[in-house]
């Protein structure tokens, strides 16, 4: 049964407003054993845009789909074509103040774990330790047919070999580290399968419309349970991978922080939403909380 990814959410009911009183996250931090769910919001002042905010890249591309991807060959060379490009970008982004001070409230021990709903590995550059990638890493390729899992920087010299002078300018990156490319900018490019069994290779990252592995869903559940609060940073939960846990916290009555900047589809479980910039919310938090600066800034990567 083909799946239908939710790729949007409008608001049916009245949400409370967003505000900017920080301390019940200060508060929280204070008190230890705080889980962070992250989400793209936390990435946009790294320069990578998220999926719904305003400018969002939703509003100019539909993402690929896992189904797609696996039935159309043509789909799976847009998607090489693109997100090769966009890997030669991607990886120059680098932590920004919100990654920083995740890490930093992780190395005094106010965290219980991490999760991300990224992609871009910005949380373990900064300096967090044990991030779980809710949905997998670009880090990563995985064969579909023999399951072997290959570094990116490998299959990214392959493709550059194997496809001289490919240097179309892109309209944008988006979230997931493709970029926006026209089908004549994609032309032939060559896509190149498994060096080991010759099957379908695709980036080791949960694509819209694909599951999240089970052990690795049940391992962010057990991370919940020890948890004494959920803190969302950045994160819009329109789907279910990330808004499955704020449901769980709020059932078993921990409470549900979120800092972003729009409403989330997770506001009526939450005890607040912080209606401000991530990073600058984040670090006004920490110079709360009598963290040295200094110390912060030991996190940059």
């Amino acid at each position: 049964m083909r799946m239908r990814p939710t790729l949007s959410w409008i608001p049916t009911e009245d949400l409370p407003p967003g505000t900017t009183d920080l301390r019940p996250v200060a508060d929280a931090l204070s008190a230890g054993g705080v889980l962070v769910l992250s989400g793209a919001g936390i990435s946009t002042e790294s320069g990578i845009p998220d999926y719904r905010g305003e400018g969002g890249s939703l509003s100019r591309h539909t993402p690929m789909t896992y189904q797609d991807f696996t039935a159309d060959a043509q789909a799976r060379r847009r998607y090489w074509a693109r997100s090769h490009l966009g890997w030669r970008t991607f990886g120059r982004a680098r932590p920004n103040a919100g990654h920083r001070a995740v890490a930093t409230f992780g190395r005094h021990g106010l965290l219980s774990g991490v999760i991300t709903q990224n992609v871009d590995g910005l949380h373990q550059a900064a300096g967090s330790e044990d991030v779980v990638e809710l949905h997998g890493s670009l880090e990563r390729v995985v064969c579909l047919s023999c399951g072997a899992f290959s570094p990116r920087r490998e299959l990214a010299r392959r493709l550059e070999e194997a496809n001289v002078g490919f240097a179309p300018v892109a309209a944008a990156i988006n979230p997931d580290g493709d970029a926006d490319l026209t089908d004549d900018q994609v032309g032939d490019f060559r896509v190149l399968p498994c060096s080991a069994c010759g099957g379908i290779l695709k980036p080791d990252v949960t694509f819209f419309g694909e599951a999240v592995p089970p052990p690795r869903v049940e391992h962010c559940r057990e991370l919940v349970r020890q948890a004494t609060s959920l803190l969302v940073l950045g994160s819009s939960l329109t789907v279910m991978s990330g808004l499955r846990f704020v449901r769980q916290a709020a059932q078993t009555g921990k409470p549900v922080l979120v800092v972003n900047r729009d409403p989330t589809r997770g506001d009526r479980h939450a005890v607040t939403r912080i209606a401000l910039p991530l990073g600058a919310a984040l670090t006004t938090v920490i110079s709360r909380l009598g963290i040295p600066v200094d110390d912060e800034a030991a996190g940059a990567g």
